[in-house]
């Protein structure tokens, strides 16, 4: 039996409180940058592909390679660094992203373009991996949910500033400049979390063996397998989004950011809707947001007549996104309690894995078949990993070997 201690809140001194919600704000508006930053080619695939000769399909797999390194480095980072403020940790990670948009935005060629993605990718997974134990610090217990829901929030606006925004800024501009323009922004979260941010200590004996013993448990393993199968549908059909709305009859080239709009709002009220839901009622979420995603996918297929018909699967399908990241984070947080950085970072990599395969299975289908049967594999994936969430309930267990 290995007994890990949880993270110890900080200090209660005078003004915590306030300066604990600051320091969640900052980490929500450094989530917006990033996740920002790791989806504007959603958004800008078509101008990104034709100014570096490359086919859709190919360049759908940036978002691979961002997944991939942070499949890896999702776990790895906090083992690596175990005696590291976890503050101090953040602000490189924001940095390293910055120096990624910088790079991305003046990028000669593919092949640079993907190394730049690389380093975003390590980013992003150590910043999310993080992210869960340092709220559990900044935060009483019974607050941790509506924490996490804020620090998704910034996730879930980055809908909205991403994919929208970046598409409109795309045609008026250049996708060069918007990830310049995404640079800034980082720059910003930067700015705030330095000021606003404490102190965090890391969680104690959050090493490899930890990281593996709470992977072999099969309370952790059984949700973050779902999450792999969930965010694989999602991403069979959110990478290539924008190649299925340009398929609408009647999409023209204002209709592509007003939908992704729509798809954005819908998403932060999926999230704030959650937020209220997940600490009573997470198992029926948990159920009803894979199966959402699925039929909007679906939707997509069947009602792609119109830009009215297709709204509708749209925006459901952005609202139960915007409810994922929170469940999944909910779910392993109430069944690893004392394991809140290992299963944080453990649920990083699982998102990770399952853009990579989402990215890479949307890929080959879209470049081999088209665009309809990525969002067909996607509605499947959606309701097995649905399926397997919900078939354990999310309770602690009460001994680990």
């Amino acid at each position: 039996m290995t007994n890990v201690a949880a993270p110890r809140l900080l200090p209660d001194t005078p003004g915590r409180h306030t300066r604990a919600w600051w320091g969640v704000s900052s980490l929500s508006l450094a989530i917006l940058a990033l996740v920002t930053t790791e989806f504007l080619p959603a958004s800008l695939l078509s101008p990104m592909s034709a100014d570096l000769d490359v086919s859709a399909g190919t360049m759908g797999q940036i978002v691979t390679a961002t997944a991939l390194v942070g499949a890896i480095a999702g776990p790895t980072l906090a083992p690596l660094l175990p005696r590291a403020d976890r503050k101090r940790v953040l602000i490189i990670l924001m940095m390293v992203a910055i120096a990624s948009n910088v790079v991305s935005a003046l990028a000669p060629s593919f092949i640079v373009l993907v190394i730049a993605r690389l380093a975003l990718g390590a980013s992003i997974a150590g910043f999310w991996g993080m992210a869960l134990a340092v709220v559990a610090v900044l935060v009483p217990k019974d607050t941790i949910g509506r924490a996490m829901t804020l620090v998704t929030l910034g996730g879930t606006v980055a809908t909205v500033a991403a994919v929208p925004v970046g598409a409109y800024l795309g045609e008026l501009l250049n996708w060069r400049v918007v990830f310049l323009l995404a640079a800034v922004l980082a720059l910003i979260a930067l700015a705030v979390q330095w000021f606003a941010l404490p102190q965090v200590p890391p969680a104690p004996s959050q090493g490899f063996t930890v990281v593996m013993e709470t992977l072999r448990r099969p309370v952790v393993a059984i949700p973050l397998f779902a999450v792999v199968l969930i965010a694989f549908g999602h991403f069979a059909g959110f990478t290539y989004i924008r190649l299925a709305i340009d398929t609408v009859p009647g999409a023209t080239g204002e209709a592509v950011p007003l939908l992704l709009f729509v798809f954005g709002v819908a998403g932060v009220l999926g999230n704030m809707l959650v937020g209220w839901l997940v600490d009573t009622h997470l198992r029926l979420v948990g159920a009803l947001a894979p199966l959402l995603i699925a039929a909007s996918l679906a939707g997509m297929v069947l009602l792609g007549l119109s830009v009215v018909s297709v709204a509708v699967p749209i925006t459901i399908w952005g609202a139960a996104w915007g409810m994922f990241p929170t469940i999944a984070n909910s779910w392993v947080a109430r069944v690893a309690p004392d394991r809140l950085e290992s299963v944080g970072a453990l649920t990083v990599t699982m998102f990770q894995v399952g853009i990579t395969l989402g990215a890479i299975g949307g890929g080959l289908l879209v470049d081999h078949v088209d665009v309809d049967a990525a969002l067909t594999i996607g509605a499947v994936a959606a309701v097995a990993g649905g399926l397997v969430l919900v078939s354990r309930r999310p309770v602690q267990q009460t001994s680990h070997r």
